[in-house]
């Protein structure tokens, strides 16, 4: 026995409106990836910690390091070093502290972006804090490092191996933020070097 057409009709509404909703709760982890393996709009690409790249020899380019909060974070975040000349190819490590001005515990999280947007595909991340919830308790400061290194690939990409200096920022945003960009919410991947 066939269903009515507005029984159809109705179940073919309904199963479209739960694709619909599936949809957008995959559009954010989905982007994220697409940008990862891509570098699209300056996302850095993520590698594993026994990723092998050899430096090359006299080649170098300066990172700039940027960190930032938004309005209802009572965090100070700041890079330990503004820019450092390194090698291309070379592994390194940045950290970025923050620390908790206010009198109560708040969690916060990071978004980052890499400009010229062209270095994204080149500046790759192996280890970074962004993404993953931080919760600082009042008065606490932490350091949280940044493992990367500048892909030799860049000197051969004809829109790209003039650059001379790769930013890397961060922008720190309190978690119950309604501003914060969707989807940067995440758990924990890794946990970050506490001081007190």
């Amino acid at each position: 026995m066939r269903a009515a057409p507005t029984t159809r009709t109705a179940l073919l509404a309904g199963g479209l409106a739960l694709a619909m909703i599936g949809a957008a709760y995959a559009s954010v982890p989905l982007y994220r990836l697409f940008c990862a393996v891509t570098g699209f709009g300056g996302t850095p690409q993520v590698a594993s910690e026994a990723a092998a790249v050899v430096p090359v020899a006299g080649q170098t380019i300066r990172v700039r390091f940027d960190g930032n909060v938004r309005a209802g974070l009572p965090w100070r975040f700041r890079p330990a070093t503004p820019h450092v000349d390194v090698p291309i190819g070379e592994r390194r490590i940045a950290y970025y502290r923050a620390a908790n001005a206010g009198d109560q515990p708040v969690t916060g999280v990071a978004t980052f972006n890499v400009s010229p947007a062209a270095a994204g595909r080149y500046f790759v991340k192996i280890q970074c804090f962004c993404f993953n919830e931080q919760t600082l308790r009042a008065g606490e400061a932490v350091d949280m490092p940044v493992i990367y290194y500048v892909d030799p690939a860049i000197l051969e990409d004809p829109d790209a191996r003039r650059i001379e200096e790769i930013t890397l920022s961060y922008s720190f945003f309190p978690v119950r933020d309604p501003t914060a960009p969707p989807g940067i919410r995440a758990t924990r991947a890794g946990e970050i070097a506490r001081n007190s």
